[in-house]
């Protein structure tokens, strides 16, 4: 994940200024996260809402009291003079894309960030060997715990036995894009809340990776969702 001033400070570059021109931050939000304390106390988590020029205040359909007040209370406190506005599934109006940069604070240098060259490893870096089918990838930071699976383009999974392994594997988050009989899917579950995109276009291979906050029996998950395999 870029951390927010690597990112603003590359994009607003002496050396881009004749092809970009930075306009407004946006920063989506899911309001119950700033019930929990591990998200809140995370550096990524932070930065990136300091960096915003606006705040969408997503997922407004699954707003509960509590939320409803942590976001009053996060406004209020870090608010500043920035704006706030509320979105189902992401959907804005595009015109805030054009909104002018006005959140020029000083953001701090993430620690994990500072003082190394860009990770080559995870997931996203993944390759597989000449006749390999699949491989498994450990990782944890930040207080979490990750585990992803990469698979050869030949493999095609069962749609509605991958759906539900995903629905209801254990963990907080999963993220992926999949080959399956109908061709492919974006998966994108965030504790109960999952989203699912059907694609047009079959990716090169097939990903997925599951984080957790707590102790995972990956051995388990990674049993079941070999048995999902048609082929």
């Amino acid at each position: 994940m870029g951390h927010p001033k690597q990112i603003l400070d590359i994009l607003t570059a002496a050396v881009y200024e004749p092809w970009i021109d930075l306009r407004a931050t946006l920063c989506i939000l899911d309001p119950r996260q700033l019930l929990d304390e591990r998200a809140v106390s995370n550096d990524n988590f932070r930065d990136q809402l300091a960096a915003a020029d606006i705040i969408v205040a997503n997922k407004s359909d699954r707003e509960t009291a509590e939320s409803a007040r942590a976001l009053a209370d996060w406004w209020q406190r870090w608010g500043g003079e920035r704006r706030k506005v509320s979105a189902i599934q992401g959907n804005i109006d595009l015109t805030l894309l054009d909104e002018p940069r006005r959140n020029t604070a000083p953001l701090p240098a993430s620690a994990e960030h500072a003082h190394r060259h860009p990770p080559t490893s995870g997931l996203a870096a993944l390759s597989l060997a000449e006749h390999q089918r699949w491989r498994r990838h450990l990782n944890n930071g930040q207080g979490y715990q990750g585990c992803g699976w990469i698979f050869d383009a030949e493999t095609v999974f069962d749609t509605i036995g991958l759906l539900e392994w995903v629905r209801l594997a254990p963990v907080g988050r999963v993220k992926g894009v999949m080959r399956i009989a109908e061709g492919a899917v974006r998966i994108n579950r965030q504790g109960e809340d999952l989203h699912i995109e059907t694609l047009s276009v079959a990716p090169p291979d097939s990903r997925i990776e599951l984080i957790s906050a707590n102790e995972a029996d990956w051995n388990a998950l990674q049993t079941s969702l070999l048995r999902l395999r048609l082929s």
